[in-house]
């Protein structure tokens, strides 16, 4: 936690100082021309950690939320490598090296009888590789997201379009955002706490 994510804050009634710990600043856009005009101009301003929440999919946002390739295809295949590399030495090993037997007058070793094993180990370790790698991959499991707590954000799945600025972004400034979000059109911004 860093000291610009600490605000404090005036309590009305009571007129004590309270801290609360900023996580994101939520900028909400009723079009989705908005949305991407923001985005871009978020990006223009050097902006990395922020993203877009919309009802549907937006085409064209990619470049803006600065998104690359994932690299869970590659986990994937080292998982699917490594299954088939132990699935090879488990049955050389124990076919023609631990215990040697010769079955109807096959070689010992005989790549056919092999390739059931060698495809399990291969499937399975690819499957294990593209579960888990994508729960290390998305932090899951997250047990508890505060943009979900917030009121405003419910709309985000019905009629509304937001975008949400981390705290943790190097640009990120909680009166100079906001007024930037402002400039390029958002209806409301708020700061989401933890």
């Amino acid at each position: 936690m860093t000291q610009a994510n600490i605000h404090t804050l005036e309590t009305p009634e009571t007129g004590e100082l309270e801290q609360e710990e900023v996580y994101a600043l939520l900028a909400e856009f009723e079009d989705v021309d908005g949305v991407k005009s923001a985005a871009h101009a978020l990006k223009g301003e050097g902006y990395r950690l922020f993203d877009v929440h919309s009802p549907f999919p937006i085409h064209g946002l990619d470049h803006d939320l600065n998104i690359t390739p994932t690299i869970l295809p590659w986990i994937v295949l080292g998982g699917g490598l490594t299954g088939m590399a132990a699935g090879l030495v488990l049955t050389i090993w124990t076919q023609s090296i631990d215990y040697p037997f010769l079955v109807s007058g096959k070689p010992l070793n005989s790549m056919p009888a092999w390739i059931p094993i060698v495809f399990e180990l291969t499937i399975l370790l690819s499957a294990f590789g593209a579960v888990f790698g994508m729960l290390v991959l998305n932090k899951l499991p997250l047990l508890s997201q505060p943009l979900l707590q917030n009121e405003r954000f419910r709309r985000a799945t019905d009629d509304r379009f937001f975008i949400t600025v981390l705290t943790t972004d190097k640009h990120y400034d909680r009166q100079g955002t906001a007024e930037f979000l402002e400039k390029q059109g958002a209806a409301a911004v708020e700061a989401v706490t933890f």
